[in-house]
C-alpha cells in the first residue's frame, strides 16, 4: 500500500472485525492555527456492533477535553454520539502527539486534525460500502453510523463495514472533505461530560483513587523554608512506630539561588512509607527534625515590599518595549495620573492534592499520574533516576484540578524515587498543608503606573514599571510580561519596564499566567484614567481600541496572527457585555455600582461586568456578573463552555481574597482557612454570552478569568469612591460579604 509521505493513516485489522485509525501529521501541517509540532493524535476503534471507541489523548482536569475532542472526531465520522465510548489514552506521544493540557491550547491544536481523522474514517467506510455494492462511492451517503446508497436502497452499518474498511488504502488527510458547519449535529450541541456519571456515583477516576495490590503509602516531610536540608531527625524512633515500613532521608538536588527553574529538582525531606496514609501522617507528627534552613530563611514579605518600593523609585533594569517619547508626552499632558498596584503570591489550591502511584519491577517503572504535562514528567523521571524513558509506562488519570500547578511534575519524581527504593507499589500523597506550603506559586508583583491625558480626555502616554521576582533581567517562571501588554501599540506613547527582586522560592504558572494579575493592574488603572478624564470607562476603552496600531519596529509588514490583539474582536465583546448588562442605563446609587473590564489572552477575548454592593463595613457582595467571549467560530460543547466561563469568574473572585506570605523564609498560610476559596453563598448569578466570529475555535481555560478582578474592583470604586489597588481585598480594607 502506497501512502503519501506528508500525511497518512495507519490501519490495522483486529481479530474482532474492528478497525483502528491512527493519525500522523507532519510538522508543517501542524502549524495552523498554532505553530506546534503534532505527531499521531487520534485513535478510533469501531466494533462489529457499531460501538465507536475514541481515545482521549489529553489530561482531563475539568476543562472538558475528554468529551470535547472526541466530539470533533465523532462529528466528522458521522456517528450518533450515544454510540460513542471514550477511553483515556496512556502516555504515548509517539502515537498521540502532545499529551499536555495547559495554556488553553487543546482546542486550537486539535480543531483541524481531529476533525480530519473523523472525516478520513468516514471516507474509508464509504469506500468499503461502495466496493461491497459495486457502486460509485460518490453516490453513497452516511448518517448516524450507517452508509446508504439511495438508488439501490442498500444500507450497511459501520460495524458491518469495519473489517473491509481496515484493509483499504487510507486517504490523504488534506484531501478529505469536512462537513459544512450548518450540518453539525454533535459540535455545537451540549453533551454531558463522559465521566460525569462516574463522578456523581463516586467511582474511582482520579489519581488519588488509584489502588494496587500490596500498595504502600508515602508522605514526605519537607523543610518549612524552601530547599532547607535535614541536619538531624529521630528516624530510628519513627521506624519503630506501628505500620511504618521505611523512613528515608532525601538529600535533594536543589541549590537555592536568586532564580529557581520551574523544575528545580527534588526538594530535601524525610519520606515515610507505611501500610496506610494514616500511619504515615501519624508518624510525620511524631517527627523531630532539626533543619538547616539555608539562605532562604532571610526572606520575608515585608522585606520584599521594601525592596519593591526602592526599585520603583530607581531606573528600571529591563526595557520590554518603548516607542514615542514617553517623558516628553507625560510632561506635556494636560493631566497626569499615577498609581501603584500590588498583587501577591498565590497558591494553586487544587482540590486534589499532588499525588502519584508508582511501581518498580525488574528495572522498569509504571506510574499512575494526574499530571497536566505527563510527557515532560516522564522525561524528568528518566533523567532523575538515570533510566531510559522507554522503560517508563505512564497511565493518565483524571486530574482533580490543575490550574497550571500540574504542569510541573516534582511529585512524579518523588513517587518514582520512592518506588525504586522501596521495591513495592507506592502511592505518594501530599497533604493539603504540603500543597499550600510547597507550591510553585503565582509570582507576586508591584506595578508603578503613570499615564497622561490631553485636554480632551484622550490617552496620550502610558508608562508601566513592573517590579516582580527573578535574577536581574531573568524573571521567575510565570512572572514575565509581554511586550504587547495592553495598551501597547494603541497608546500614542508607551513604555514598559521590569525590575526583579531575588527570590529563593518556586514559582510557576497559575491559570492565565501573568494575565491573572496584569488584567487587574491595567484594566483598573484604565478605569482610573477614565474617571480622571470624566469619561465613561467603556467609551474610553473603545476609543483606545480604535487608535491606529503602532507596529513593532521591523514587523510593519508582518501579517497579523491569532496571537496578535484584534481590536475589533475586543471591542465586540465589550459592546456585547455592555448591552447584556444594560451598562448604558446603570443606576448610580451610594453603596452599589457596576464595573467593566476586558482582556485578550491565550487567543481568547473576554469582557465582564460586575454589579456589586458594599455595606458600611466594606463587605462586598457581587450581585450579578455578565461575561461575553469570542473564542472563534464554534462553541464545541456549549454546556462545558458555559461551565468554564462560570469557573473562571469564581476562581478570579477567589484570587481577590488569597495571598501567600513569607516570614523568616516560611510560608505562613497552610490550608483553605488562610488561603480561602469562594463559598457557594458568595457566588453571584453569572451569565455568559458568545460572539461567533470568523476565526478557528480556541480554548477557554484561561481567558474567562482575568477580567473579573478589575471588573469587581472598578465596581467597588463606582459604589464607594474607594479604589482597590492592593490585593488581597483585606489589604485594601475590604472583604467578601
Amino acid at each position: 500500500m502506497n501512502l503519501n509521505r506528508r500525511s497518512f493513516l495507519k490501519v490495522s485489522a483486529l481479530a474482532t472485525g474492528a478497525f483502528t485509525l491512527r493519525l500522523y501529521i507532519p510538522q508543517a501541517q501542524a502549524q495552523a492555527p498554532m505553530k506546534q509540532d503534532l505527531k499521531p493524535t487520534a485513535f478510533i476503534k469501531i466494533a462489529p456492533d457499531g460501538t465507536v471507541t475514541i481515545k482521549a489523548r489529553g489530561p482531563e482536569m475539568g476543562q472538558g477535553i475528554k468529551t470535547e475532542l472526541p466530539m470533533l472526531i465523532a462529528e466528522e465520522l458521522d456517528v450518533d454520539w450515544k454510540n460513542v465510548r471514550v477511553e483515556q489514552a496512556d502516555l504515548d506521544e509517539a502515537t498521540y502527539g502532545s499529551q499536555s493540557a495547559g495554556g488553553s491550547t487543546s482546542t486550537p491544536k486539535s480543531w483541524e486534525p481531529l476533525r480530519r481523522v473523523g472525516a478520513a474514517g468516514r471516507q474509508m467506510l464509504v469506500a468499503a460500502a461502495a466496493i461491497t455494492w459495486a457502486v460509485p462511492a460518490s453516490e453513497c451517503t452516511t448518517d448516524a453510523g450507517c452508509v446508504f446508497h439511495k438508488a439501490t436502497g442498500k444500507t450497511a452499518t459501520y460495524g458491518e463495514l469495519a473489517a473491509k474498511a481496515a484493509a483499504l488504502p487510507c486517504p490523504v488527510l488534506d484531501s478529505v472533505t469536512l462537513k459544512d458547519p450548518k450540518d453539525y449535529r454533535i459540535i455545537g450541541k451540549s453533551q454531558t461530560g463522559v465521566d460525569t456519571p462516574k463522578i456523581v456515583r463516586g467511582k474511582p477516576l482520579f489519581g488519588i483513587d488509584v489502588s494496587l495490590p500490596g500498595m504502600l503509602y508515602a508522605s514526605i516531610e519537607k523543610c518549612p523554608v524552601f530547599a532547607g536540608k535535614v541536619k538531624t531527625a529521630n528516624v530510628d524512633q519513627i521506624k519503630q512506630m506501628p505500620g511504618i515500613r521505611q523512613v528515608l532521608v532525601i538529600d535533594g538536588t536543589i541549590k537555592p539561588a536568586a532564580y529557581t527553574a520551574p523544575e528545580p529538582g527534588m526538594e530535601p525531606g524525610i519520606a515515610i512509607v507505611a501500610d496506610s496514609w494514616w500511619h504515615a501522617q501519624k508518624a510525620r507528627k511524631a517527627l523531630k527534625v532539626e533543619w538547616d534552613y539555608g539562605p532562604a530563611q532571610a526572606q520575608s514579605s515585608d522585606n520584599f515590599q521594601k525592596q519593591a518600593e526602592a526599585l520603583l523609585q530607581a531606573p528600571p533594569v529591563t526595557t520590554v518595549r518603548t516607542y514615542g517619547d514617553i517623558d516628553a508626552a507625560l510632561k506635556s499632558s494636560a493631566k497626569v495620573v499615577e498609581a501603584t498596584y500590588t498583587f501577591p503570591f498565590l497558591a494553586h489550591a487544587t482540590l486534589e492534592p499532588m499525588n502519584t502511584t508508582a511501581q518498580w519491577t525488574d528495572g522498569k517503572l509504571e506510574m499512575w499520574v494526574p499530571s497536566q504535562n505527563p510527557g515532560s514528567g516522564s522525561a524528568l523521571v528518566a533523567k532523575s533516576l538515570g533510566i531510559p524513558e522507554k522503560d517508563i509506562t505512564v497511565h493518565l488519570t483524571r486530574v482533580g484540578g490543575g490550574f497550571g500547578r500540574r504542569l510541573m511534575n516534582d511529585y512524579m519524581v518523588e513517587a518514582a524515587w520512592l518506588a525504586q527504593h522501596v521495591q513495592a507499589p507506592v502511592k505518594l500523597l501530599w497533604s493539603r498543608e504540603d500543597d499550600t506550603t510547597h507550591d510553585a506559586y503565582r509570582a507576586g508583583g508591584f506595578a508603578g503606573l503613570k499615564a497622561g491625558l490631553d485636554a480632551q480626555g484622550k490617552l496620550v502616554a502610558w508608562r508601566h514599571h513592573l517590579v516582580t521576582y527573578g535574577d536581574g533581567g531573568k524573571l521567575a517562571p510565570g512572572a514575565n510580561i509581554s511586550s504587547d501588554e495592553f495598551p501597547s501599540g494603541l497608546a500614542p506613547h508607551y513604555a514598559l519596564y521590569t525590575s526583579a527582586i531575588p527570590l529563593m522560592l518556586r514559582t510557576g504558572y497559575l491559570r492565565a499566567p501573568g494575565n491573572n494579575a496584569y488584567a487587574f493592574v491595567g484594566q483598573s488603572f484604565l478605569d482610573e484614567l477614565a474617571v480622571a478624564a470624566g469619561r465613561d470607562p467603556l467609551e474610553f476603552q473603545l476609543e483606545i481600541l480604535s487608535n491606529k496600531m503602532v507596529p513593532v519596529p521591523g514587523e510593519e509588514n508582518k501579517p497579523k496572527g491569532p496571537r496578535d490583539l484584534n481590536p475589533e474582536r475586543m471591542k465586540g465583546v465589550l459592546q456585547l457585555v455592555a448591552e447584556k448588562s444594560n451598562w448604558a442605563s446603570r443606576k448610580k446609587e451610594p453603596g452599589r455600582g457596576m464595573g467593566i473590564a476586558g482582556y485578550f489572552c491565550h487567543l481568547g477575548y473576554f469582557a465582564e461586568v460586575a454589579d456589586v454592593s458594599v455595606d458600611k463595613d466594606n463587605k462586598i457582595k457581587v450581585n450579578h456578573v455578565w461575561a461575553a467571549g469570542d473564542v472563534g467560530s464554534e462553541i464545541i460543547n456549549p454546556q462545558a463552555a458555559e461551565s468554564m466561563g462560570f469557573g473562571g469568574v469564581v476562581e478570579g473572585m477567589s484570587h481577590m481574597q488569597q495571598e501567600i506570605t513569607l516570614a523568616d523564609g516560611k510560608v505562613q498560610q497552610t490550608n483553605f482557612h488562610q488561603h480561602p476559596l469562594m463559598r457557594m453563598k458568595q457566588v453571584p448569578p453569572i451569565e455568559v454570552f458568545w460572539i461567533k466570529s470568523n476565526f478557528s475555535p480556541t480554548g477557554l481555560g484561561e481567558p474567562t478569568l482575568p477580567p473579573i478582578l478589575p471588573a469587581v474592583g472598578n465596581a467597588v470604586f463606582a459604589a464607594t469612591g474607594k479604589r482597590i489597588r492592593t490585593l488581597p481585598l483585606g489589604k485594601s480594607g475590604f472583604s467578601w460579604a
